[in-house]
């Protein structure tokens, strides 16, 4: 089988890991049972050894459509052939229970007589452990169990007889026009007994699936312009919150390229300050306040375990680990060739300082949208405000996680205007004890030298870093922060400076590497989604809406 284009992908999950099912009817990526654990299937990285959970029709002339139930996250690929019409519905149950990880793959005829055929081959811990296979009596359960440091079991669930083939389970099996036929892998729980036997399971637990995903988008207050492009963002945000801890990770991936044959491939499974702040920012927005709480929880620890000098780390384990050590495995070809293949983030004890500006500003956000923050929270959150006043004008890795040095950064120091301007506005209007003063006298501080030290009157724009003529689409944030107004001629000329050099056919590139900047990394990269939504966020506010709107609609 040959890689398929990334964006054929769907993503379903439960809160607790999720799977990417391809337009071919294979699943070839999913961490299994949560977001962080080794992965199971890993064929996107690696065609031959990295592992799949395939079920396809066995047809000439194959069409594929992939959709997903509305508003739900549950996925459908149909299969569209002169001999036959076939669907497979793919979901992970949501469980009451946090111990149960299932994921039900159903497949169905449309129309037609259309023979199947089912592959399952997991590979364990990263495809480095070998596992033992063993097969029920009647054939139709299949026990898989790994021989690694993963040390964990799954087990295959199918009502038509599996034969096992080099270490796989492998199924061949016809179904006439209606006729219907479920797949479902589980984990295996303590004792070894199913969850999944219920001969009811797969139609009730469809059913709770897509009801619960219905309810959840169902109370989402967005009413304007693409409604349904929103409830899929939002949904997609939930399937990356952890229901166990209520933090966010960045992506469910590892590995994948910034560049086809690049080495920018990390690992994302994990949870960024920033990241996460953004995201509850979006999720405020929206009317969840039930995720932002379940966040503001999670940072409260997080805060609770500020190093001695108050200061915070810039991304954790989704359940608060602070270690995060990077390892290549290269054993493990990459996705076209893209090596090396990496697990854990070597970036999490990077220096960054913008991280407590997004943090300071999705409290702040909280406290005002959703409910009021506590006492701890508050007296953490002063020690942390403390070490950015006397630490702002430091050298940092910046946002990008730069690997070529330190150094000052703008987004980093005017993200440390926001953190103090938030703390003081947090703190004025609650009433809470804090070193006014001292945060004031800072802030202005940095606002000054924002103007005076981070200006290139030539370029008549911000630059990424003092003393550097390169731009940043990073500072494209500028104004939605509310640091710069946003018709401020000198914001109007930065705005005008990153589209003639950042801006290609409205896709905005983060930076461009060479003389003028390195990041540490070899090759190039291509251009960054967010960096697109907050161009155009600038021209709307700019005044600029039919630029805006062309450049949204593209």
């Amino acid at each position: 089988m040959a890689y398929q284009p990334i964006e054929n992908y769907g993503l379903i999950g439960n809160m607790h890991t999720t799977a990417m099912c391809g337009m071919d009817g294979s699943i070839d990526f999913c961490c299994f049972p949560y977001f962080d654990s080794p992965s199971l299937f890993a064929a996107l990285l690696d065609d031959e050894i990295g592992g799949r959970f395939t079920i396809a029709p066995l047809l000439g002339n194959v069409r594929n459509k992939q959709l997903y139930l509305p508003e739900s996250c549950i996925l459908l690929t149909r299969f569209l052939s002169q001999d036959g019409v076939a669907e497979v519905s793919d979901f992970m149950p949501v469980e009451d229970d946090p111990q149960v990880h299932c994921l039900v793959r159903r497949v169905k005829t449309v129309r037609g007589e259309v023979p199947y055929r089912m592959l399952f081959a997991p590979r364990f811990d990263y495809a480095r452990a070998e596992h033992t296979v063993h097969l029920s009596e009647d054939r139709r359960e299949a026990l898989f169990i790994s021989q690694g440091r993963d040390g964990i079991a799954v087990r295959l669930i199918s009502e038509v007889p599996l034969k096992i083939v080099n270490g796989a389970a492998v199924a061949e099996f016809t179904l006439s026009h209606g006729e219907s036929t479920p797949f479902i892998m589980e984990d295996v729980c303590e004792g070894g007994a199913s969850r999944c036997k219920d001969p009811n399971y797969v139609s009730d637990s469809f059913k709770k699936t897509l009801n619960y995903w219905r309810s959840w988008i169902g109370r989402c207050k967005y009413q304007g312009r693409w409604r349904e492009v929103v409830h899929r963002s939002a949904l997609t945000l939930k399937l990356l919150t952890s229901r166990l801890h209520g933090s966010l990770v960045a992506a469910p991936t590892f590995g994948l390229p910034e560049q086809i044959g690049g080495e920018r491939n990390w690992d994302y499974r994990y949870t960024w300050i920033r990241d996460a702040s953004f995201s509850l920012y979006a999720l405020i927005r929206l009317g969840y306040t039930e995720e932002a709480a379940a966040f503001m929880k999670w940072v409260e620890a997080r805060c609770g375990e500020l190093e001695p000098d108050g200061s915070l780390q810039i991304m954790y384990g989704i359940d608060g680990r602070h270690t995060l050590t990077e390892e290549r495995l290269d054993h493990l070809h990459g996705y076209k060739g893209s090596r090396p293949v990496r697990i854990g983030n070597g970036a999490y004890n990077q220096f960054q300082l913008d991280i407590y500006g997004e943090l300071m500003d999705s409290v702040y956000l909280y406290d005002k949208f959703g409910s009021p923050i506590s006492y701890d929270l508050w007296r953490n959150l002063v020690r942390l405000l403390n070490w950015v006043s006397a630490n702002w004008e430091s050298k940092d890795s910046g946002i990008w996680e730069s690997r070529a040095g330190p150094q000052e950064f703008l987004y980093s120091r005017f993200m440390c205007w926001v953190a103090l301007d938030r703390g003081i506005r947090l703190a004025t209007k609650r009433s809470l004890p804090a070193p006014l003063e001292e945060w004031g006298r800072q802030r202005n501080e940095i606002y000054r030298q924002v103007f005076t030290d981070f200006w290139d009157p030539q370029l008549a724009s911000f630059v990424q870093y003092k003393g550097s003529k390169s731009l940043d689409a990073a500072n494209l944030l500028m104004p939605l922060v509310r640091f710069i107004s946003p018709k401020d001629p000198r914001w109007l000329s930065t705005l005008e400076a990153t589209r003639c050099t950042l801006v290609d056919d409205s896709l905005v590139y983060r930076y461009l590497t060479g003389e003028e900047f390195t990041d540490g990394l070899t090759g190039g990269e291509g251009t960054f989604c967010m960096c697109s939504f907050w161009y155009v966020e600038c021209l709307s506010r700019a005044g600029d809406v039919h630029k805006a709107s062309h450049s949204a609609d593209k």
